[in-house]
């Protein structure tokens, strides 16, 4: 597949070192959505606190695929984020994911292939050469980041796993377990373990890929320790947390917020400034960091390259 270098942006727009956490619950998003967008940085009080938080990662190459942009601060980063396992503001996730234990911690890959394998994380981490990719990140709430990830692309896993010619989708889903995660134990929020999907021409693309860290570092807790998925076409919660299950399957996959709320989330989730959340605009943004809100890119910018995945599809209905 021919990749185009995404367009060079100024240096001055690209979001600092610090910056970076959290995304909204179901009950209560109109509330979150209203303070995602009048907070611009996170406390002192909430920096990380995971055990591994800071530990370098060897051997990082460059990629061609980053955007030149500045990345977000790793405070914010690291502070301001969704992950509702932890609870449903965008400090707690901080406050609270040193409860989870990214290791021990492997993957099962299994489905619909010829090479299913349960990968410890280490072994997985070797699958492919790890890499530094600056992408922007677009919430659906109408906030965003720009993130320095250093992982691996999906396809690297995808090739070793053999997919069989009934695999027309992957199936991600999250570690279901209430003491590491205590807003699991809630009945007013999402349905565990949190489960998402992709077609598999999607997680084929070199753009999408498994993150094993952030500016240099391994990943945070807080930031979905030890591996998450990263899909920055796509609105931030399609890239899901602490992955524990990869699944190649034939039907397309029932995900945590199609389940809580088919009316305003889709399966596709491809950033679309034309077309609105039913509860408020997608058409701009406002960059953690920065006071004037800016124009939402489609595709998040990345439409050069992933906009042939959709050809002939009406992309209103599918965004």
């Amino acid at each position: 597949m021919l990749i185009k270098k995404p367009s060079d942006i100024k240096a001055s727009e690209i979001t600092p070192k610090e910056l970076f956490l959290n995304r909204r619950r179901f009950m209560a998003q109109m509330a979150i959505a209203g303070a995602a967008v009048a907070g611009l940085t996170s406390p002192d009080f909430l920096l990380p606190s995971d055990a591994r938080a800071g530990e370098k990662l060897a051997n990082v190459q460059k990629s061609p695929l980053s955007i030149n942009e500045t990345p977000t601060p790793l405070k914010d980063i690291t502070g301001y984020n969704n992950f509702y396992e932890f609870g449903t503001d965008k400090y707690s996730p901080s406050r609270y994911a040193k409860s989870l234990m990214p290791r021990p911690w492997s993957v099962a890959v299994e489905g619909e292939v010829n090479n299913p394998k349960r990968y410890d994380i280490d072994e997985l981490m070797k699958l492919a050469p790890i890499e530094e990719r600056i992408y922007r990140l677009r919430c659906v709430e109408a906030w965003s980041m720009v993130i320095p990830w250093i992982g691996f692309p999906l396809n690297a896993l995808i090739k070793r796993a053999e997919p069989t010619g009934k695999a027309k989708y992957v199936e991600f889903t999250t570690l279901y377990d209430p003491k590491q995660m205590p807003e699991q134990r809630s009945r007013m929020s999402l349905f565990w373990p949190y489960v998402e999907g992709l077609r598999i021409d999607e997680a084929n693309h070199p753009l999408a890929i498994l993150a094993v860290g952030l500016y240099g570092e391994m990943l945070p807790n807080q930031n979905g320790a030890p591996v998450r998925l990263v899909v920055p076409w796509k609105y931030g919660f399609k890239s899901i947390k602490s992955i524990v299950k990869i699944r190649f399957v034939e039907q397309q996959p029932s995900t945590a917020w199609m389940k809580a709320n088919p009316s305003e989330y889709g399966f596709y989730s491809n950033v679309n400034p034309a077309v609105d959340h039913p509860r408020w605009s997608q058409a701009t943004e406002r960059r953690i960091g920065e006071f004037s809100k800016r124009k939402t890119l489609p595709f998040n910018g990345y439409g050069d390259q992933v906009a042939s995945l959709y050809q002939g599809m009406d992309l209103r209905k599918y965004f």
